[in-house]
């Protein structure tokens, strides 16, 4: 319904989610968190889909936590600290989840992404951006170093390139986050919806198997030492290559035709 923090619609195999909180910039709240979380929990599950569209509706994208909800938390200081612990545990949780679900999930962003809209943008597999579009985690304006945003903004950008926006605090546009990897693409705004929905459908076309294990491999063998990133990655591989639809997608490509897939 219109009036949902989170929206869902289904285009055949994507799922398009929509942060709904316009007049508030989309910002994470508790209810949205939790809204985030009970998406996951359901796209984890569901075969039917193959890529998820994480976008905001009105005139940004995500513009962080919400600090008069946080600000309302700041009860007393043991009750602060609690609040705030189980908040910033939740926001973690969300985050992960993204990474964790077996379809890639895309933002689309326009307007801004802020602090932990920012953190939203980097735990995404991909992102395309608007032209226009500001991105920034400038809790430290505020006197609040932006210390959560900061391990997804890490593990997407160069290491001090994400340390000068973490301690200055400033914006940089769209064309800035594309040279250091935060965003896949720039397009004019009028094309941003157009042209994400043609790299969800590119990816919904591909063997649907083969992207749910390669994300799962990807994410595992990030962090690992180089060897043993290979270890993995060639088992995961001798498994993908044992699959029918993969002798049938090489036969395919051998014999010029269409892949006669299962799925």
């Amino acid at each position: 319904m219109p009036d949902e923090i989170l929206l869902r619609e289904d285009r055949g195999y994507v799922a398009e989610l929509t942060l709904n909180r316009p007049a508030a910039l989309n910002a994470l709240s508790d209810a949205m968190l939790a809204a985030l979380s009970e998406q996951i929990a359901a796209l984890e599950e569901d075969r039917g889909i193959r890529v998820v569209v994480l976008r905001g509706a009105g005139k940004v994208f995500c513009a962080g936590h919400d600090l008069k909800e946080m600000q309302a938390g700041r009860q007393s200081e043991d009750a602060g600290a609690a609040y705030f612990a189980n908040l910033f545990c939740r926001c973690a949780e969300v985050m992960l989840g993204l990474q964790r679900l077996p379809q890639p999930v895309i933002a689309e962003v326009h307007g801004i992404a802020t602090a932990a809209g920012c953190q939203l943008v980097a735990s995404c597999d991909m992102a395309v951006a608007a032209e226009g579009t500001r991105f920034g985690v400038n809790g430290v304006n505020i006197g609040l170093f932006c210390s959560t945003p900061m391990v997804a903004l890490t593990r997407a950008v160069p290491r001090k390139k994400a340390f000068e926006l973490l301690t200055t605090g400033e914006f940089i546009d769209a064309g800035r986050a594309e040279a250091m990897g935060l965003v896949n693409h720039v397009v004019p705004h009028p094309e941003l919806a157009a042209r994400t929905a043609a790299l969800a459908d590119t990816l919904a076309g591909k063997l649907d198997a083969a992207v749910r294990i390669g994300k799962r491999a990807f994410y595992e063998q990030i962090d690992m030492e180089i060897a043993d990133a290979y270890a993995h990655a060639a088992a995961v591989m001798t498994e993908n290559m044992l699959w029918r639809d993969t002798d049938e997608g090489i036969a395919a490509f051998i014999e010029k035709r269409k892949p006669d897939w299962s799925e």
